[in-house]
């Protein structure tokens, strides 16, 4: 007996040991298959009975496919193919839904569902797609680039459009372009800046040793209509064809034609290759470069004529961005010129009958996004709404094309309000209604198919908690569907009787759960995943809190206390990254090795706050925009805040913070550590942007206009131009293959540090990663660095 009990204290011990073993970088950073893979790929039979997706509990090379029975919720393996093969049939409905179209194997197929027989309408060589139902039962289908209309009844097959790739023939494009004018100006920003910025630029071009770059051509665009004996030819020439629209009455064929423009694109040296070459990668441009430009078009079939979609009667198309106010002879010349802003146009929308049609637009400048009403005849457009933001258009759902109803209404989101909220308007009697309302976001939506019913996922109980709501169509109650606080990801059924539920909490990661699509209904667990070594330890769920900021702003924040501060009472701050993403809420992180990094540190005496910081999504327009024109304000004072928290709330002792982040959030290390060097003693830096004018320009000319037309906000938020205020000790990590934020930014700033005669700086270079690090070797080898850093510094 006292052998058994023995025996039984030493496994209790071993088990204890094993449950409190401490946490390790080396353990951590492994690959993440040793916590157990999370399922992912949601898919609904047909019938609505089964949920497939991919799972991997048997800690296989990659996941398997999985299938559910929603009834029994026994699950089993799948074929590999059992998915696509029980998968809904995606039909477009006839007006009564008594037909359905399909495109299978490359050809067009008709369902009727009252003789349950299936006909095949095209049995080709070529691709037949984008098939679907006049407002007379006919068919109209694309082949290639043109548009063909069937007579179900008759047979008859009738070419619509003929678009000819090229050029007429003997069609010379002399003379047409000119010079990349924007271009080279930008070209010549960034060559200027490197001289102010670099002694060893000054040097060289003192020794006649910086040598010019080649020119580059611009492609035009023109759409040459030569007459043809029966349908107009519409030439492409060197633009491409994307958004074919035809009416649901078949008179008119809506149309798009962008031209590429012709830019001084980067490149990224790969080293380490097969091959045992460096092979460069091409890369993209960067921001202030010339962007392809896009004009809609309508064919009026009857009268086989085109016509341009009319720009120039936008309201609003020639108003000048506010900033421009802040470049006196900028604004004299803009004004003077008094051009038309570029805008990008959506193709025609048109309702069930082709009554009415409806474009959307977006300025280039992203200042502006208009709705309008489209009349078909003469290309001409009025305005039915416009949403107009002096930072840029954004927010969760907008400025994508709105959605019909029905006949007479369509739905879109809107930030009119300051949040992101659903809105209805009737064409008919002109009227706009909100639908929903409140300091809260309308994340996504989903028109029911019967069209009574909006599915609405949204964040109205806390910022940090998404619910699936059911609204009417006209408007009500907000009727809560999920109950389970965290995050919930929902995939509905074909038939909309059941919700499969993507869930998380802090710390737990995404398991498959499913319920019956009504309020009260309780939803089950399907899926077990964690592995057992994962559920060892016991996770943190963070302090989830929120301060106000020096300008009053509500900031929401997670807190890892530490249970045993050491003496130093250190701190460290996570800064997440993207600028535009929420990492403070109540579902599993997709920063989760940081999570688990920072769980780490706590339990080695740190204390760390994670910050959803100025610019972070889920907390409206305000919160949004506010780092506009100045990348490094808002956003880097909020960290300082965050620490001022930790003091008065935590006990923490103010000369011994850190912080670290990666992409945005090395950004913002950078910044701290220059700007705020009383505040953060020491940082760590992955990734990071050190340049704005560098980076790309889609995200940047949003938040910073074009480095030629605003230079001032590029200056005041580029780390480069303060890297003489470093004081602390900084560690920066990036790989060589960085396709998003390139090496070269990293180099730039480490030329700077030499010049400066800098050395309390360290850079680790990572050859073979991207952005998104992939090798388990990488993950740990950066943060030993990491953690390094802050034992080496914040304890001494």
């Amino acid at each position: 007996m006292k052998r058994l009990v023995l025996f039984f204290l030493i496994l209790t011990s071993v088990a204890q040991a094993q449950q409190l073993a401490p946490l390790t970088v080396q353990k951590i950073m492994r690959d993440p298959k040793w916590m157990g893979t999370s399922p992912d790929g949601y898919r609904w039979s047909g019938d609505s009975k089964t949920v497939f997706f991919n799972w991997n509990p048997e800690n296989k090379d990659k996941s398997q496919p999985y299938k559910v029975n929603v009834t029994t919720q026994k699950i089993e393996k799948a074929e590999a193919d059992e998915a696509e093969k029980n998968a809904p049939v995606n039909y477009v409905y006839n007006k009564d839904q008594s037909l359905g179209l399909m495109e299978k194997g490359g050809d067009i197929y008709l369902s009727s569902f009252k003789t349950k027989k299936e006909t095949r309408l095209t049995n080709t060589l070529e691709r037949e797609s984008n098939a679907k139902f006049l407002y007379n039962n006919e068919v109209i289908f694309q082949r290639a680039e043109n548009v063909y209309q069937l007579n179900l009844a008759t047979g008859a097959l009738t070419q619509l459009t003929n678009f000819i790739k090229g050029k007429p023939e003997g069609f010379s494009t002399t003379g047409r372009g000119s010079a990349r004018t924007a271009t080279s100006q930008q070209d010549a920003w960034l060559k200027n800046d490197q001289t102010a910025l670099f002694d060893i630029i000054k040097k060289r071009n003192a020794e006649n040793g910086n040598r010019g770059t080649g020119g580059s051509r611009r492609f035009g665009m023109q759409a040459n209509a030569t007459p043809a004996r029966t349908i107009k030819a519409i030439y492409l020439d060197d633009s491409y064809l994307s958004g074919l629209s035809v009416s649901p009455d078949g008179k008119y064929v809506s149309y798009r034609l962008t031209t590429s423009a012709a830019n001084h694109n980067t490149i990224v040296p790969n080293y380490v290759t097969a091959s045992g070459y460096t092979e460069d990668i091409n890369g993209r441009a960067k921001v202030g470069e010339t962007l392809s430009t896009s004009t809609t078009y309508l064919y009026d079939v009857s009268r086989d004529t085109v016509y341009t979609v009319n720009i120039s009667q936008i309201p609003g198309i020639k108003d000048l961005p506010d900033y421009v106010k802040d470049y006196p002879k900028q604004l004299e010349e803009r004004t003077k010129r008094n051009e038309d802003r570029k805008v990008n146009l959506n193709v025609a929308n048109w309702n069930e009958n082709g009554s009415f049609a409806v474009v959307t637009g977006r300025a280039q400048d992203n200042k502006d996004f208009w709705i309008l009403k489209l009349d078909p005849s003469t290309g001409n457009l009025t305005v039915i709404d416009r949403q107009r933001d002096e930072a840029w258009i954004g927010g969760p759902g907008i400025g994508r094309d709105v959605q019909w109803i029905d006949n007479n209404r369509f739905y879109f989101q809107s930030e009119a309000t300051g949040y992101s909220h659903l809105y209805v308007y009737n064409v008919v009697s002109g009227k706009k209604i909100q639908l929903t309302s409140g300091q809260w976001e309308v994340q996504r939506v989903q028109l029911s198919k019967d069209k009574s019913s909006f599915y609405i996922t949204a964040n109205k109980e806390h910022p940090g908690i998404t619910h699936l709501y059911k609204l009417n169509v006209n408007g009500g109650e907000l009727v809560q569907l999920t109950a389970m606080k965290g995050g919930n990801e929902i995939t509905l059924s074909p038939d909309e009787k059941w919700l499969a539920i993507n869930y998380s909490y802090m710390d737990k990661p995404w398991e498959l759960f499913i319920q019956q699509n009504k309020s009260g209904a309780s939803a089950v667990k399907v899926t077990k995943s964690t592995s057992a070594e994962f559920d060892s330890y016991q996770w943190r769920q963070p302090d989830l809190v929120s301060f106000k900021n020096r300008y009053g702003d509500e900031v929401y924040a997670r807190v890892y206390a530490a249970k045993n501060p050491h003496p130093n009472k250190p701190a460290v701050v996570f800064v997440h990254g993207a600028g535009y993403l929420q990492n403070v809420h109540y579902w599993w992180s997709q920063y989760f090795r940081e999570y688990m990094f920072n769980n780490l540190l706590a339990d080695n005496g740190y204390t760390v706050i994670d910050i959803d910081y100025t610019a972070s999504s889920g907390y409206g327009r305000n919160h949004r925009t506010g780092i506009y024109r100045h990348m490094g304000g808002k956003d880097l004072t909020d960290q300082v805040d965050g620490v001022k928290l930790l003091v008065e709330k935590y006990g923490v002792n103010p000369k011994h913070v850190g912080l670290y982040g990666g992409s945005y959030g090395g950004f913002i290390t950078l910044m701290g550590l220059f700007k705020e060097p009383q505040v953060f003693s020491a940082g760590a830096a992955l990734r990071s942007v050190t340049d704005w004018a560098h980076y790309n320009h889609g995200y940047t000319s949003n938040i910073l206009n074009e480095p030629i037309n605003d230079p001032e906000a590029y200056k005041k938020s580029s780390p480069i131009y303060f890297a003489d205020q470093l004081k602390g000790d900084l560690v920066m990590l990036h790989g060589m293959v960085d396709v998003n934020v390139h090496f070269q930014d990293i180099v730039r700033l480490t030329q700077r540090f030499i010049e400066l005669g800098k050395d309390n700086w360290e850079l680790a270079v990572y050859p073979v990663e991207d952005h998104g690090f992939v090798e388990p070797s990488s993950w740990t080898d950066e943060y030993k660095r990491i953690f390094k850093l802050f034992e080496n510094t914040l304890k001494k």
